[in-house]
C-alpha cells in the first residue's frame, strides 16, 4: 500500500537525485569551458595562478576567470592554495591527479572529451523535439564540431593504444594477414575524422588504407590529422558511399567502429561492406558492449549507451526514409540479424577484451 510518507520519501530522493544530476551537468558544461579555453593546460604548466594570471596567458576576461575558478574549487576541481587571500590575489591549481583527467589524452582516465560530447549531444535540443514528435530524424552535420572532435578525442586512446596491441593480435587472420605479403588493403568505414585509419596503418606498416565517411566535415578533419602523420602515402580519405561498385572486391579487411547503430540502414551497409571483400575477407565490426536484454540493473555504461541514443544516436539514425531506427543499445542478437540480411554466412563475437565495445567478425 502507498502513503504519503513513502511517496514524499520517494519524491524528496528523486528530487535529490536530479539536483546532484544538475551539478554534475554544471561541472561538465564549466570543464568543456576551461578544455576549450586551454585553463587547464595554463594551469599545469604555470602552476598556482590567479584569476588575473590566468586570464592575461589564456586571452580571456578576468572577471570570467575568477567566476570560472570559484565554481571549478567549489567542485573540487581546482584547489584553492590560500583560502585567506583576497578574490584578486587567490590563486588556484590544479591537482596532479586531476591533470591525467582533464589534459592526459593518452590516458584511460581521460574525460575532457566527455564534456564535449555532451555539448555536442544537446547542440541541436530542438530539432531532437521535433523528431520525437514527426518520427524523423536529425542529421549527423547538425550536431557540428563538438559531437565531432568529441568522439575523436575521446576514442584516440583506444585506436592508439589498444588496436595494435590487444584487439587485432588477438584475431590471428587478421593480425597475421595485415603482417604478411602482399600487402592488404583495408577499408575503414564510417572513419570519421580517420584516428582508426591511422592507427591500423601505424601498425601495420604494409597494409593500405582507405577511410571512407558520408561526412564531408570529417573527411576534411581527417585529411588534416594525416598531414605529417608519416603514413601519408599509405592512407586515403575519401568523401564516398561504400556501396560505389569501383570499389567491389578490393580489400581483405573492412572495419567499422562504434557506427553500424548510427546508420539508417544497416542492413544496406553491411551490404556494401560484404561487397568491398575480396575471395578470403572478413569485416570487423565494433559497437557498443550492450547487455544480453533490457534490464534495469545493466549498469552505468548502459545508462550513458541509452542517454546519448536518446540524444544523438537514434536521432542521426532515424534521418532518411525506411530507418532502420537502431539506436546505441544494439544488441548481439540485432547485430547477427542484420549480418545475415545482409548475406553474410557467419557473424561471431570476437576473442577481443573491452570494457567498452563488443567486437564482431563478419565472413560470407
Amino acid at each position: 500500500m502507498t502513503t504519503a510518507s513513502s511517496i514524499d520519501t520517494s519524491a524528496g530522493a528523486l528530487a535529490e537525485r536530479l539536483f546532484g544530476n544538475a551539478l554534475g551537468a554544471l561541472d561538465l558544461f564549466c570543464i568543456y569551458l576551461g578544455d576549450q579555453l586551454g585553463l587547464y593546460r595554463i594551469l599545469a604548466d604555470a602552476g598556482p595562478s590567479t584569476a588575473e594570471e590566468l586570464a592575461d596567458a589564456a586571452g580571456v576576461n578576468a572577471r570570467y576567470a575568477r567566476e570560472w575558478l570559484e565554481q571549478q574549487a567549489m567542485g573540487g576541481i581546482l584547489e584553492v592554495v590560500e583560502m585567506s587571500a583576497t578574490a584578486a590575489e587567490r590563486r588556484y591549481a590544479l591537482p596532479p591527479g586531476h591533470q591525467e583527467v582533464l589534459l592526459g589524452q593518452d590516458s584511460p582516465y581521460y574525460m575532457a572529451p566527455m564534456a564535449q560530447l555532451m555539448v555536442g549531444g544537446v547542440q541541436p535540443i530542438h530539432a531532437v523535439l521535433a523528431a520525437f514528435r514527426t518520427g524523423q530524424g536529425v542529421p549527423y552535420a547538425d550536431y557540428g564540431p563538438d559531437m565531432r572532435q568529441g568522439q575523436e578525442r575521446f576514442t584516440r586512446a583506444l585506436f592508439d593504444n589498444l588496436l595494435a596491441a590487444d584487439w587485432f593480435p588477438a584475431v590471428p587472420a587478421i593480425h597475421d594477414r595485415l603482417l604478411a605479403d602482399p600487402p592488404a588493403r583495408v577499408a575503414d568505414l564510417a572513419c570519421g575524422v580517420g584516428r582508426s585509419s591511422l592507427a591500423i596503418a601505424h601498425a601495420y606498416p604494409k597494409v593500405r588504407v582507405d577511410g571512407i565517411d558520408l561526412d564531408p566535415a570529417s573527411i576534411e578533419q581527417a585529411r588534416e590529422l594525416l598531414t605529417g602523420s608519416g603514413v601519408e602515402h599509405r592512407v586515403e580519405f575519401s568523401c564516398r558511399d561504400a556501396a560505389d561498385s569501383r570499389l567491389s572486391g578490393r580489400y581483405h579487411l573492412v572495419t567499422m567502429f562504434e557506427a553500424l547503430h548510427d546508420l539508417t540502414h544497416p542492413v544496406d551497409a553491411l551490404t556494401s561492406a560484404r561487397m568491398l571483400l575480396s575471395p578470403g575477407g572478413t569485416v570487423l565490426i565494433a559497437d557498443e558492449r550492450t547487455a544480453e536484454q533490457f534490464a534495469l540493473d545493466a549498469g552505468n555504461m548502459e545508462r550513458l549507451y541509452y542517454g546519448m541514443s536518446v540524444l544523438h544516436c537514434l536521432p542521426v539514425g532515424m534521418a532518411g526514409g525506411n530507418a532502420a531506427g537502431t539506436g546505441a543499445v544494439m544488441r548481439e542478437e540485432t547485430v547477427r540479424t542484420y549480418a545475415r540480411q545482409a548475406g553474410f554466412a557467419e557473424c561471431i563475437v570476437a576473442p577481443i577484451e573491452n570494457d567498452v565495445w563488443r567486437f564482431y567478425l563478419l565472413t560470407p
